[in-house]
């Protein structure tokens, strides 16, 4: 296809830019977490039917172009492919609550001190 932006007259005459579509519900080579996390991590490059369409066009020939738009996609798959880490629920420390507690009580009474009233020193 051709490429939009600046070029001169080369922009309409020569198709440089290149359409990449890879059907994530299809592919036999995905495992089923894989595809789901990909199609997450697609987001507006994701059409209805499950088809990823990467457009690269950065480059002024078509060969580097399709290297781009592979690797942009390998990249996609890559990252799906990793398993995310479960956050494991923790408890605030006792100690924490304590300082924090503390550091309120301080901030009030200095605040109360700037009432201008006698005797709350």
């Amino acid at each position: 296809m051709r490429a939009s932006g600046p070029g001169g007259q080369n922009v309409n005459k020569v198709s440089s830019a290149v359409q990449l579509r890879f059907d994530v519900r299809r592919s036999p080579a995905l495992p089923n977490d894989v595809a789901v996390r990909l199609m997450r991590l697609a987001g507006k490059r994701l059409t209805k039917e499950g088809v990823i369409v990467i457009i690269a066009q950065q480059h002024r020939d078509q060969t580097r172009n399709r290297a781009d738009a592979r690797e942009r996609l390998f990249e996609l798959i890559r990252q799906a492919a990793v398993r995310p880490v479960p956050r494991r629920a923790t408890k605030v420390p006792k100690a924490q609550k304590r300082k924090r507690i503390e550091g309120k009580k301080h901030r009030g009474h200095i605040k109360s001190l700037r009432s201008g009233r006698p005797g709350l020193e």
